[in-house]
């Protein structure tokens, strides 16, 4: 029991080490459509909760929260939408609140929790660990914090977002999913088996 928590511990933190890095460097994110950024920060999150389980998936979510808002409050990559992700921001007549900490926070941490789940659920039902759970996984956890994100930012900073951005807020929102969403769950879905697979079976 000793070993397995050990083994838990440094699988965690080298996932955690992997998460940082896509977090503070530009490996972790690819330009999208004008201040849209396309972010790979979610798939070590998909890739925890697979080998992990759902409660070590949720735990680095928040750790992928906690270090979006640390990007956004200290070295925003776009300091005109910083407002929208840190309380401690503000851009002309916009300033950041509550709303802002449930957009960074909330979406980062369901990205485990929605993708062990997916994963507990159809492994059960396929047998031999089917190609078809990791992927689903993948794409299921990344894409929850698309949606999650462009919906607190339509919820809370519709009006605000829209005039910077020049669009309106549902072109904004379709346009994101497109772009950035839907690319973002696809390649979720591939490293999810391509990682997660082999990995299982080394570690079993």
């Amino acid at each position: 029991m000793r070993n397995s928590k050990i083994l838990f511990m440094v699988q965690f933190a080298v996932l955690l080490a992997i998460e940082i890095i896509f977090c503070f460097t530009p490996l972790g994110s690819l330009p999208a459509f004008g201040p849209i950024v396309a972010t790979l920060s979610a798939v070590p999150v998909v890739i925890t909760a697979v080998l992990l389980g759902t409660k070590a998936g949720t735990l680095m979510g928040f750790f992928f929260g906690l270090f979006s808002f640390i990007v956004w409050t200290f070295m925003p990559p776009n300091p005109a939408m910083a407002f929208i992700f840190t309380p401690f921001y503000s851009f002309g007549d916009f300033s950041g609140n509550i709303g802002s900490l449930l957009i960074c926070f909330v979406p980062r941490f369901l990205v485990g929790t929605v993708a062990g789940l997916v994963y507990s659920a159809l492994s059960k039902r396929l047998k031999n660990k089917s190609i078809v759970s990791y992927a689903a996984a993948g794409a299921a956890g990344s894409f929850i914090n698309t949606v999650l994100v462009m919906g607190g930012i339509w919820l809370f900073f519709g009006e605000p977002y829209s005039g910077i951005v020049g669009l309106p807020i549902l072109a904004i929102i379709g346009t994101t999913v497109l772009t950035s969403g839907i690319p973002e769950a696809i390649v979720s879905a591939i490293l999810a088996p391509a990682v997660c697979k082999p990995l299982q079976s080394i570690i079993k």
